[in-house]
């Protein structure tokens, strides 16, 4: 369906083909809830490449674990036209030290990953603010992080296991 195509919809129609979207891209597995598709999106990519089990929707403060028992903590941001900022979403109980790396993920506006990578719990703990707002700390992906020593860029990585995640859920 092109763009012009869209355009000539009425809104109720545009929301019932959004609703659709979300869920054949759940029946495909690439995401795990009918919610915004970035998180479950990045999740996905995530233990593909990394090799993570993800743990039940109510996991306490990390989404997924690998072969050593290290825990992470995923988060994605998309990127548009209307809104630029690359501030992940809250970050909650981080004094209990809930993961022991972030993976951050920087999505375009058609969901390509523009960057990604692994942050440890130290880097993340004394760059994220605390929020009274959202009861939770809030991080800022900025271009300096991919800078930092021990944070590890994962670009590269990631853009392939969207590619095949992605190819994998073909839905034929």
């Amino acid at each position: 369906m092109d763009l012009n195509t869209l355009r000539d919809q009425p809104a109720d129609q545009l929301l019932r083909l959004f609703a659709e979207t979300v869920e054949e891209l759940r029946r495909r597995n690439l995401v795990r809830s009918s919610n915004n598709p970035v998180a479950d999106y990045a999740e996905k990519i995530a233990a593909h490449a990394l090799g993570l089990r993800l743990i039940g929707q109510s996991g306490a403060g990390h989404d997924g674990v690998d072969d050593a028992g290290n825990r992470y903590q995923i988060k994605g941001r998309r990127v548009t036209l209307h809104n630029n900022s690359r501030q992940l979403s809250c970050i909650r109980n981080l004094d209990a030290k809930p993961f022991d790396h972030l993976v951050g993920f920087i999505f375009d506006t058609e969901f390509r990953v523009s960057r990604s990578c692994v942050i440890p719990f130290d880097v993340v703990s004394s760059r994220a603010r605390f929020s009274k707002h959202v009861n939770g700390h809030l991080l800022l992906l900025r271009d300096e992080i991919w800078s930092i020593p021990s944070v590890r860029d994962v670009t590269a990585e990631m853009t392939k296991a969207a590619q095949e995640v992605c190819k994998g859920a073909c839905g034929r």
